[in-house]
């Protein structure tokens, strides 16, 4: 048997760096953590650059993943795969919260809505079922954001639509909100994409632990919010733990 190509386990290392390290990092950073010369890393970045595996940005000459690789990723589970699989869990959740449910993935740096359970009382709604949402002014779309290596392609070039005064537009703030979705494990937002509506969400994850998804809650801020206008604790868990179930479902080990 042929052994090991050197360039591929070369281009992987580089891949795995740019993955677990800074956002963006440059030809002699890579270089230098990798051991490698830099005319060596700059080659296999060009050619990554080429297939859309990395982006370098224009201003700093940095390079980061690109998204032709994070699509590559989360591929192979479609939006009716995870539909299919989060029947039962997300009727549950709209049991327990008396509120709607609505289970999102990617689609072309927006939330596309591939489930939708309605508020389990008479009250009038409409399916939301195809339903394109602002990744960065919903509760589902920070869960997508802050397990998305590329940031959904966001720039400094590309402002962020505000929806309401409690939208977040700026980068800074954004990258802020996201780090503590990463580390409490779930989003919320409180007024961000409609004035009087709050929603909240967790990540549901795949055998690899990669997020292939969201679900989520969305209600009146008055139902969903406590006094002091903060998520209230009893709807966090529940999210959670759906997302949870969801993901266990997929072949995720539980945590």
């Amino acid at each position: 048997m042929p052994g090991p190509i050197q360039s591929i386990e070369r281009a992987a290392a580089v891949l795995r760096l740019l993955a677990s390290g800074a956002r963006r990092m440059g030809v002699a950073e890579l270089a230098r953590a990798l051991e490698l010369p830099k005319p060596t890393v700059h080659g296999i970045l060009r050619t990554l650059q080429l297939v859309g595996f990395v982006e370098q940005s224009p201003d700093t000459g940095k390079y980061q993943l690109g998204a032709a690789l994070f699509h590559i990723g989360s591929s192979y589970l479609d939006g009716n795969e995870l539909r299919t699989r989060a029947l039962n869990w997300s009727d549950s959740l709209a049991s327990r919260s008396m509120e709607s449910v609505r289970i999102g993935t990617l689609h072309e740096n927006q939330v596309l809505v591939v489930h939708h359970v309605f508020r389990p009382d008479n009250s009038r709604q409409v399916l939301e079922v195809g339903a394109l949402l602002p990744a960065h002014a919903s509760a589902l779309g920070k869960v997508l954001l802050a397990d998305d290596p590329v940031g959904l392609g966001l720039t400094d070039d590309e402002p962020l639509k505000a929806y309401t005064a409690a939208t977040i537009t700026d980068l800074d703030r954004l990258g802020d909100a996201l780090e503590q979705v990463r580390q409490r494990g779930w989003a919320s937002d409180v007024e961000e994409l409609v004035e009087g509506e709050v929603s909240l969400a967790a990540p549901i994850r795949d055998r690899r632990a990669v997020t292939v998804g969201a679900v989520g809650i969305s209600g009146p801020v008055e139902r969903l919010c406590d006094e002091r206008k903060q998520p209230r604790t009893d709807l966090v868990s529940y999210v959670r733990e759906a997302a949870r179930s969801i993901s266990r479902e997929l072949g995720a080990i539980p945590w």
